[in-house]
């Protein structure tokens, strides 16, 4: 069975895992100003406690995106370093589907995922999947920027991710209790997620050399005129 190496720092919590063995272990920490500082240790102590050295994984697995830009930036920059100096592919997984990973391991019949991201200046990410009976997820709806409003719901899928309660105001429990079949907003992309989909991938051949990795974007402009955050309030009524 594969080793893998994964983490995941698009989002205000960064964390780590490692997959050796059969056995998942995964460490954590809170607050986006410290990704950079506490991804490396965490990996550190996750070989150590594992007792084997970064060279005996067979790749290193990271949240792409989309999600924080400098949290994504982050885990390229990061894994693209471990990789080259050891000679190692990365296995990128996008952060909507690892969403919908964490959703199936809170349910594990959840065949039809909604993952909805809070993508700040009003917008979520968003992304639709089926589970596969291999254990990897079919895309119905690829991975997409928008208003809480034009997000597809159509058949009562199972919802997951934190824009369901960042965007409480459209997403109200009337409306959940109509369109979704279940909602689990503490549903989100972590490295012990990451580093399931990562094996998957990775058995599935789409391991990338370290200099192929790029973050998944999928806006290009960070912040809004004064001007545009008021033309976007006004026709998205999400102003925050």
């Amino acid at each position: 069975m594969s080793t893998i190496l994964a983490i995941e720092t698009s989002t205000e919590l960064a964390s780590a895992a490692l997959l050796h063995k059969g056995e998942l272990i995964a460490r954590e920490s809170a607050g986006a100003q410290t990704h950079s500082d506490s991804i490396l240790p965490m990996i550190q102590q996750l070989l150590a406690d594992a007792g084997i050295a970064l060279a005996a994984c067979d790749a290193l697995a990271f949240g792409v995106g989309p999600g924080s830009f400098t949290g994504v930036r982050t885990a390229c920059g990061v894994v693209q370093g471990l990789a080259f100096g050891t000679d190692r592919p990365v296995v990128p997984v996008v952060t909507l589907e690892a969403a919908a990973q964490a959703c199936r391991a809170q349910q594990a019949d959840a065949g039809d995922v909604l993952a909805i991201l809070d993508a700040r200046m009003g917008e979520v990410y968003w992304a639709r999947y089926r589970a596969r009976e291999d254990g990897g997820w079919e895309a119905l709806a690829g991975a997409a920027l928008s208003a809480a409003e034009q997000v597809a719901t159509a058949g009562r899928p199972v919802a997951c991710g934190n824009g369901l309660t960042m965007y409480a105001a459209h997403f109200t429990p009337e409306f959940c209790a109509r369109e979704f079949a279940a909602t689990y907003p503490q549903c989100m992309p972590h490295a012990r997620h990451v580093a399931t989909l990562g094996r998957y991938h990775f058995a599935q051949g789409r391991a990338l050399p370290a200099e192929d990795a790029q973050p998944f974007y999928l806006r290009n402009k960070v912040a809004l005129t004064t001007a545009e955050r008021e033309v976007r309030d006004a026709l998205k009524g999400t102003a925050r």
